[in-house]
């Protein structure tokens, strides 16, 4: 999903821990990484019907790459 802003969303996280690891995975192959969330989900700490869900955004133009970056790390064994 893209936008105005030149940001595509390549990840959607149930948690903000789950998120802030993406968003560190990607930063590390030198993709910079935004979190979008609503503040309530954050404050409630639940998931309910999208409330708690985290986006990862990435620059549009590298968000091809984010996606294979995490589709291998989603198939590996730790």
């Amino acid at each position: 999903m893209s936008d105005e802003t030149g940001f595509t969303t390549v990840y959607v996280a149930r948690s903000q821990p789950e998120a802030e690891i993406v968003r560190g995975r990607l930063n590390c192959e030198d993709i910079p990484a935004i979190l979008r969330y609503e503040a309530a989900g954050i404050i409630y700490g639940l998931t309910v019907d999208g409330l708690g869900q985290v986006e990862i955004r990435v620059p549009s133009h590298l968000a091809q790459r984010a996606r294979e970056i995490l589709a291998v790390t989603e198939n590996e064994d730790y």
